[in-house]
């Protein structure tokens, strides 16, 4: 009998993968940037949290908690005046840094501070990260770090389904294996404590007549993945004639759904038929990519995810599981972390590893 197709357990439970109370602390992406005009404030809810954003006339993004540390009063209904938010209700004001500068009734305002969360503009998005001090980067595609490219907003979709699980698909050797006919593996790397690289390592055992006339256009096939917080990825995929850069941008909008910002790149020509090319290549990109995903959609959103008899062809699944374990999870709307110091230093301990036990 085949290794493979024995029965294999899981040494540990994971208990962030998947998890409906609970989300990654990092960077998620709030609303296109194009959205927000200078001067204006807006209400907004994200991952559960009741928050207020606004652009400056110095053309800054601020995001605040929602309501006023006074009374209450919802800061959505305020104004913007210059860099800063006065309150609808006692016209109490905030900095950028959401420490009040001036109550009406007072000479001197009192020593408090409104939270305010850490923000940045990129890929004509606005983002947030949902801890105090940014950790890491915002995500980008490794291979476009050093060089100069452009990137394009495509659709925006909503999904019944955890984000962790709509993200397993394009690194589920069993998918290319019997779904697409490809002998397909994937080798992992580490690109820092909150982002791991899957490359492919295997390219296909018989070519199809057609790709044996385009071999030449086909030259060593790349296909490359990057998981960013558990909530972010991005995916390199083409050839050294031609790649495709895509980043999907995840965020769960509700315990059961998740909404999905598709933003595509790819490297910067010269002159007028360059910057043709180039746009009519993010076109058909975003057409792909959306054909792709209705294909897959309803696949995704019926499954009950539960990975009871993993095989050795689940390894890199198992790998992403693994990696999101070792992340920090914040629970839903609180956004305080979901496990206290004692349990952690527990589960430290004894870690959820990816490694298989035959029965």
């Amino acid at each position: 009998m085949d290794a493979n197709s024995q029965p294999i357990k899981l040494t540990h439970k994971p208990k962030i993968f998947n998890n409906l109370e609970s989300f990654i602390e990092g960077w998620y992406w709030v609303i296109p940037s194009n959205n927000l005009e200078i001067g204006e404030v807006k209400s907004i809810t994200i991952l559960g949290r009741s928050l207020v954003i606004y652009r400056g006339q110095d053309k800054q993004v601020v995001i605040c908690d929602a309501y006023c540390p006074h009374m209450g009063a919802h800061l959505g209904e305020g104004t913007v005046e210059d860099n800063e938010l006065r309150c609808a209700l006692h016209h109490w004001k905030f900095n950028d840094v959401g420490i009040c500068v001036e109550i009406p009734c007072l000479e001197k305002p009192l020593p408090l501070k409104l939270k305010t969360w850490p923000t940045t503009e990129k890929y004509g998005i606005i983002w947030i990260w949902t801890g105090e001090t940014p950790q890491q980067p915002l995500p980008f595609v490794p291979e476009l770090e050093f060089l100069e490219y452009e990137s394009f907003l495509g659709s925006q979709l909503v999904m019944n389904i955890h984000p962790h699980i709509m993200m397993l698909n394009v690194i589920d050797t069993q998918y290319f294996q019997g779904v697409q006919a490809l002998d397909i593996g994937f080798e992992k790397q580490e690109l820092n404590p909150n982002a791991i690289i899957f490359s492919k390592y295997r390219r296909q055992n018989q070519d199809l007549p057609i790709k044996k006339i385009y071999r030449p256009l086909c030259k060593n096939p790349i296909y490359s993945v990057c998981y960013w917080y558990g909530s972010t990825f991005t995916l390199t995929v083409g050839t050294e004639l031609r790649r495709c850069y895509l980043m999907l941008a995840v965020r769960p909008i509700e315990k059961e759904q998740v909404e999905i910002q598709t933003i595509f790149f790819i490297k910067k020509r010269k002159g007028v038929y360059g910057w043709l090319f180039n746009r009519f290549m993010l076109w058909l990109s975003n057409s792909v990519m959306q054909e792709l995903i209705n294909n897959e959609i309803k696949i995704l959103q019926t499954m009950q995810f539960n990975l009871k008899t993993p095989i050795q062809e689940d390894q890199s699944v198992m790998q992403l599981i693994n990696h999101v374990e070792r992340q920090k999870p914040l629970t839903w709307k609180t956004w305080l972390l979901a496990r206290s110091p004692e349990n952690d230093i527990k589960e430290n301990q004894t870690k959820w590893r990816e490694e298989f036990t035959n029965d």
